[in-house]
């Protein structure tokens, strides 16, 4: 199979200012190119659809186009040490989610004190599930050990049947069905044009947050509801300090393979969809952590079944009655005063081991405006923050 449609959901990342999933990883030994290159094409043979370029088949379909052109795999050297470097474009350029351009692309940098692998997918293609499936299986593959096969997209999702209505979308559908926001054209993404903060929340920290959140609504909440409880009032009244009567969002990425009957496990492809709170500015500069993080709960609450179902239909309805250019008017955060936080915690970074030991470090791409990343470190988290784009 040569041609593979998208699901309702891929259409989200492909466009104008669609965001890629980007990480380089640091290895303290250089990684021997040749193993890479031979267990990258094995690789390949069961994960096909990375070698994909966006074809557009009609005024409102692509289709994903497996190409020897969809995915490039380059070697450099460079003096540059990885504890020096300041962005990951040092070592990678994202890739662009648009017609005729290369939907993976791979960078090994050999560097004076070791190697630094670079892959940038895109997100239509994978979700950080997907992504780190992919590269567990290459090490896996490059170290002759059994992988976890995928189960590539099928047609659970084929857009026909979901048999859309009649009925116009709106931008208040768009958010009630799906968390999503649709408006304005989204802009670039600024590649290098922005500085993100990075600060660290310990892990006693968060379960004392938990506990005194536990108390206050008798509610069981994840570490995940605490930490975007805590971003959201610490940056959103700072960010709109200047307005006094808006309503803020906070969006979370939500992966529905946990929820979804009868969906596998394993898919590999984008499976997300989005759990949305919303409190008045006024309100939110009063609420504490745990009544903020009962509204992240009952956000990620209503994701099951229906939820799922009906989100996918709308987008699908919302593409076919208005084209490929209204997707890259939906926004995944409120882009007037909305912050999306993405869960990166449990990255499985140790596996990445292609026979020269796990990375040591990593750095990840983040230049979406208005955003938050969760990432693991010893002890709690590291949350990568970046500031709205003037």
């Amino acid at each position: 199979m040569n041609a593979i449609p998208l699901a309702s959901v891929d259409y989200v990342f492909t466009g104008v200012g669609s965001q890629p999933i980007t990480f380089a990883f640091a290895y303290p030994k250089k990684l021997d190119v040749d193993k890479l290159r031979t267990s990258l094409g094995e690789t390949l043979l069961h994960f096909p659809i990375l070698q994909s370029q966006l074809k557009q088949t009609s005024a409102t379909d692509y289709e994903f186009q497996i190409d020897e052109k969809g995915l490039t795999f380059e070697v450099v050297e460079s003096n540059l040490l990885f504890a020096e470097a300041k962005r990951i474009e040092q070592f990678i350029t994202p890739v662009n989610s648009v017609v005729g351009e290369p939907l993976t692309q791979i960078t090994l940098t050999q560097t004076p004190d070791g190697s630094v692998l670079a892959v940038s997918i895109s997100h239509a293609l994978v979700d950080g599930f997907s992504y780190f499936h992919f590269l567990s299986s290459w090490a896996r593959i490059c170290r002759g050990e059994p992988f976890l096969p995928p189960a590539l997209p099928c047609d659970f999702f084929v857009p026909h049947l979901l048999k859309p209505s009649a009925q116009t979308v709106t931008a208040e559908d768009v958010y009630h069905d799906c968390g999503l926001f649709w408006g304005e054209m989204r802009q670039p993404l600024h590649i290098g044009a922005t500085q993100a903060e990075q600060f660290f929340i310990s892990a006693e920290s968060i379960k004392n947050f938990m506990t005194e959140a536990k108390q206050q609504h008798n509610v069981s909440f994840s570490e995940n509801d605490i930490v975007t409880a805590l971003l959201w009032q610490k940056y959103l009244p700072h960010w709109y300090q200047g307005e006094k009567a808006i309503k803020t969002f906070i969006t979370c990425p939500f992966d529905f393979r946990r929820v979804l009957t009868g969906f596998p496990k394993n898919y590999f492809g984008c499976a997300l969809c989005f759990a949305t709170a919303a409190i008045d500015l006024p309100d939110l500069r009063q609420a504490t952590v745990g009544d903020l993080a009962l509204l992240v709960r009952n956000s990620v609450s209503k994701i099951k079944d229906d939820f799922i179902l009906h989100a996918f239909a709308t987008l699908e309805q919302l593409r076919r009655q208005n084209g490929l250019k209204a997707m890259a008017k939906v926004h995944l955060r409120q882009p007037q005063s909305g912050m999306i936080v993405t869960n990166l915690s449990r990255l499985p970074i140790r596996e990445i081991d292609f026979s020269a030991g796990a990375p040591s470090n990593f750095l990840v791409y983040a230049e979406v405006s208005s955003s938050a990343a969760i990432l693991p470190v010893a002890k709690g988290v590291a949350v990568l923050v970046v500031p709205p784009f003037k």
